[in-house]
């Protein structure tokens, strides 16, 4: 793999200031990636070679003058199919829209990438409406984990994390209603933030799902999250809910380091059941060296009861209103998972919503608590490894509460912010990722704790396990003579 591909923001702002680079030369490497794995990982819906070249030789000028707009001014990025970007078609995976619609704006963080002078590769895949921990669509197909070809990436920020795995952008920016964020990082060997609710301003801002929903950064390293977090929380006047922005620089204090904070670790959090030992092993080995490092570890226990009996009627009711906004005479496009959940929720009554918003309420205030005695709580992030691209979601053999999003969807129902940071490979050659998480507003100790966490463990960016599986099916598609 080109060095050019895994340099880190800091290293292209530094090289790029040096004129060792130039940032037309590292949008050409990281767009040539593209092409090459694009068929393989089918991880982007829109490719912009040509607006990317523009926006790279409009950063070199910048550069040339010493008026870089930003550190991440010329770092090649790309955004999830399911926000706004003025003169392109948003999709949102669904096979039902329609695509000859532009966006006449940007979405806020789109607007505040573009404003950083960061290069826009394009979109990445989505499953329908981000509707699910996998990304297939009856509009895009498969997306595929490059780690290993027959496993997902994760959803539903899916493409986002397989392109940037492979090596295509510097860092990503996805959105998170479940996990969306986070899984695709634990299955792709990332580092995947969801911050804390309002803290990104988002535009529209729906009024059921858009509680739970957070965009935040994919990256390879903590500082790149924190330096990409700096850029997406500055203030847009379209989002009401949003937080004041307080102008604080998310990378100060990331190398602080743990020692005296209070940091609980739990691999049952809500009766959730971790189904690979070798997830169980990576928590407790994570916990070890944070203590090594001197933080205080402590058992935290399940702390809640399980999600699914108080929240299954949120979760098909924001479903549903998708669906009703989809015509009746393009309902048989609709991902036929996502279609029979989605008319479910069509009976979910206001008894259900309001039951459901008091339970938010009662769980919020559960962490709370937990919090007054504790920094940060450690958890897996999820509790398997990636499955076949295959399975079917939420049935039988993969139900979503229990093997999809135990760890995760807590944190979007209380809105606090949660990060999952790569640790360890397992024996089949597949990452494992740990979830860290912090009351309202605390990015800061997330951010803290996971720099702890990728500086003891060391985990590699890019993995040598992840380049052999990439050598891998690279030989074997020279071999077939397939298109690359």
């Amino acid at each position: 793999m080109d060095d050019v591909l895994t340099l880190d923001t800091a290293a292209l702002a530094r090289a790029y200031a040096a004129r060792d680079l130039d940032p037309a030369e590292v949008v050409e490497a990281h767009l040539a990636r593209l092409e090459q794995v694009q068929p393989q990982l089918n991880a982007f819906r829109t490719v912009d070679s040509d607006g990317a070249r523009r926006a790279a030789a409009a950063s070199a000028r910048r550069w040339a003058d010493a008026s870089a707009l930003s550190p991440l001014d010329g770092v090649p990025v790309s955004v999830k199919d399911i926000v706004a970007v003025a003169g392109w078609s948003t999709s949102s995976g669904s096979a039902t829209t329609d695509l000859d619609l532009l966006a006449p704006e940007d979405s806020p963080p789109v607007a505040r990438l573009r404003e950083a002078g960061a290069v826009l590769l394009g979109m990445t895949t989505t499953p329908e409406f981000g509707w699910k921990g996998m990304t297939d669509s009856p509009l895009c197909g498969v997306t595929a984990n490059p780690w290993d070809l027959t496993r997902t990436p994760g959803g539903s920020s899916g493409g986002a994390g397989a392109s940037l795995a492979s090596g295509v952008g510097t860092v990503a920016f996805g959105t998170d209603g479940g996990g969306s964020i986070r899984i695709p990082a634990s299955y792709c060997g990332l580092v995947g933030l969801k911050p804390t609710s309002g803290r990104v301003p988002q535009h529209p801002n729906d009024t059921l799902f858009g509680a739970l929903v957070a965009g935040g950064p994919l990256a390879r390293s903590v500082r790149d999250a924190a330096t990409v977090l700096n850029e997406l929380v500055k203030p847009d006047a379209r989002d009401p809910w949003s937080q004041p922005f307080d102008g604080r620089d998310w990378r100060m204090g990331l190398d602080d380091g743990v020692r005296g904070m209070r940091i609980g670790v739990t691999t049952t959090l809500g009766g959730a059941a971790v189904r690979d030992r070798e997830i169980s092993d990576a928590v407790a080995s994570t916990a070890d060296h944070l203590a090594d490092l001197g933080a205080h570890v402590t058992e935290a226990g399940a702390v809640f009861e399980p999600l699914r009996p108080r929240f299954e009627a949120h979760w098909k009711a924001g479903f549903a209103r998708l669906l009703r906004a989809v015509p009746s005479n393009r309902h048989h496009l609709l991902d036929p998972g996502f279609r029979t959940l989605a008319e479910t929720g069509l009976t979910v009554d206001l008894d259900d919503i309001y039951a459901a918003q008091a339970a938010r309420t009662e769980l919020a205030a559960t962490m709370r608590a937990l919090h007054l005695g504790l920094d940060v709580l450690l958890t897996p992030t999820m509790p398997s490894l990636p499955p076949p691209t295959d399975t079917v979601y939420h049935s039988d053999g993969f139900d979503r509460w229990a093997d999809a999003v135990p760890f995760t969807l807590p944190f979007n129902l209380t809105g606090q912010p949660a990060a999952s940071m790569p640790v360890a490979v397992s024996g089949s050659g597949l990452p494992i990722g740990v979830q860290l998480v912090a009351s309202h507003h605390r990015e800061d100790l997330v951010l803290r704790v996971a720099r702890a966490v990728e500086s003891s463990t060391g985990f590699a960016q890019p993995h040598p396990r992840l380049l052999a599986a990439m050598a891998d099916w690279e030989a074997a598609v020279s071999r077939s003579g397939a298109p690359r």
